[in-house]
């Protein structure tokens, strides 16, 4: 598990035909932005879409080079690139580009689904991957790619996911197997001790209290963070995630009993607490 990306819970993308738009996308607050260069980009527009996102680097490192190293470190924004699924006609191109840039942060792999191909990827470019499950084989092969050297993190895209599944969207029976898949993804990154899952893209950006209620279930399921296709969605997921006031307070009095009695098991307002409840009070305190 990489902890320098611990604390990342918004990926917002960028299609890679738009890189002016990774200024902003930062200034939304994200804390990682993905550049696209799959389903964002045309496949006509993707040999182009590399050439500038080449240049766009390069200008960047030789601003990078005029300031302190002190300064790019505190400057220091997580760039990652969904680069194109394993043996298409496009995969090896992506990974040459990928070899020249070098502020690089990782890579997301569309459409991942053997362990062979995520560890060609990082044997190739030394960055870490996210795999993305967008099919059933992905699903099928998830503990073999979970065991992969170079895996990070797993993310899902569930409208690719819900096509060739035979799965009609926007449906309880959609919800149903949305949750079964991040079950299936948080046990496979608990046992192989990779960061905790992403989730999928929430696709109305214009419903923000769909978007709160979304980010509060994948959370308590044990998920770090979300994709982002909006710069609107930032702000509200981060919010969402705040603990309420009254989840700090219960966690305050909690561990002031715990710090005054030394006892393991107590009551608090007639709700027993014990091992479990006292860690998860400290880490909402940040004890």
């Amino acid at each position: 598990m990489n902890s320098r990306f611990a604390n990342i819970k918004t990926w917002l993308f960028v299609p890679a035909t738009k890189l002016e738009l990774i200024p902003k996308a930062f200034a939304s607050g994200a804390d990682a932005v993905i550049v696209d260069l799959e389903d964002a980009v045309a496949d006509k527009d993707k040999a182009q879409a590399r050439i500038e996102l080449k240049q766009y680097f390069e200008v960047q490192n030789i601003s990078q080079s005029s300031i302190s190293s002190q300064s790019r470190n505190e400057s220091n924004q997580p760039l990652w690139l969904r680069i194109n699924k394993a043996g298409s006609s496009e995969f090896a191109e992506d990974l040459k580009l990928c070899q020249q840039l070098p502020s690089l942060t990782g890579v997301i792999l569309a459409k991942a689904e053997q362990a062979a191909d995520i560890e060609h990827v990082n044997r190739e470019i030394g960055l870490p991957v996210i795999a993305l499950i967008e099919n059933a084989v992905g699903l099928y092969n998830l503990d073999t790619m979970a065991k992969a050297s170079g895996i990070y993190a797993f993310s899902y895209g569930f409208l690719d996911l819900c096509n060739d599944l035979g799965v009609q969207v926007n449906t309880n029976a959609a919800d149903i197997v949305a949750n079964q898949i991040r079950y299936q993804l948080v046990v496979a990154s608990k046992v192989h001790r990779l960061s905790a899952p992403i989730d999928t893209v929430y696709p109305d950006f214009n419903d923000s209290a769909g978007l709160t209620q979304r980010v509060q279930l994948w959370s308590q399921m044990g998920m770090s963070g979300m994709l982002c296709i909006h710069p609107k969605q930032v702000a509200i997921v981060q919010q969402a995630l705040q603990p309420t006031l009254e989840e700090l307070e219960f966690a305050k009095r909690v561990v002031e009993e715990y710090e005054r009695s030394g006892q393991a098991v107590f009551k608090i307002d007639g709700n027993m607490v014990d091992a479990p409840v006292i860690a998860r009070c400290r880490e909402l305190l940040g004890n």
